[in-house]
């Protein structure tokens, strides 16, 4: 499947590493782009691609053939995401600049895609282990905020796929702002619903209630990963097909 473990400190610097032979990511992070599980020669888009991690996955996925349009807002992480994809030789994909909440189809010939990808910004509560800051810079008004920019995204997704097509959705938070309650409002806005999907580590449902709310039963489809089921940082994907 093109994934390997590794043990030892900083693979990032080392000759298969600086040659494009590898891209490291944590455990977690690989989820989504094997969930999305592209075919060479589709159509993907990647909503929210910098710095690159998940955009060079569904490039080697996708065997560099196809398209794959790997978007972001952020100019300074673009060129991180551009940088990455060159050392890995990827050839198919376009970099775009812009709001994925109201990213255009007419510079892609106005064609709709076959599968999606909104690996979305959040508040980053499952990565506190590694980055101690996001505990420190964690605020509620933050995770209502971003809540806010990730039903924008997801539903923008959910109209640029193509009937029968692919979305998969994922953040590594925890909290069900970002999460379940994202995902209950596009359910609710657009003709799709959530499928159940297997992963390759020990994972836990979605939450069908937060803080005295309720969401759509399916959610549960989705999957949350813990830190302390398989020690890895914490993580929430979820999978919808489109249906109109």
């Amino acid at each position: 499947d093109g994934l390997l473990r590794l043990d030892g400190e900083s693979p990032g610097n080392s000759w298969p590493y600086v040659h494009g032979w590898v891209h490291g990511q944590e455990e977690v992070s690989a989820v989504p782009a094997l969930v999305l599980d592209p075919d060479p020669g589709e159509r993907v888009f990647d909503a929210a691609a910098a710095p690159g991690s998940k955009t060079t996955q569904l490039a080697a996925l996708m065997d560099d053939t196809g398209l794959l349009a790997a978007n972001d807002n952020n100019l300074g992480r673009l060129s991180a995401l551009r940088s990455n994809a060159e050392r890995c030789g990827v050839t198919n994909t376009v970099v775009t600049k812009g709001d994925a909440r109201n990213f255009s189809l007419k510079p892609f010939g106005g064609q709709e895609f076959d599968r999606v990808l909104v690996d979305a910004p959040c508040s980053c509560e499952g990565t506190i282990r590694k980055n101690p800051d996001a505990f420190d810079d964690w605020t509620l008004s933050h995770v209502e905020g971003i809540a806010g920019v990730q039903k924008g995204i997801l539903k923008r997704a959910v109209e640029v796929t193509r009937s029968g097509g692919t979305v998969v959705y994922s953040t590594c938070t925890f909290a069900p702002e970002e999460n379940e309650a994202v995902l209950d409002f596009v359910l609710g806005e657009r003709d799709c619903r959530l499928v159940e999907f297997d992963l390759p580590l020990e994972s836990s449902p979605g939450v069908v209630e937060w803080a005295g709310e309720s969401f759509d039963p399916t959610v549960e489809r989705a999957r949350r990963i813990y830190p302390h089921q398989n020690d890895t940082g914490g993580f929430f994907c979820a999978k919808l097909e489109v249906r109109a």
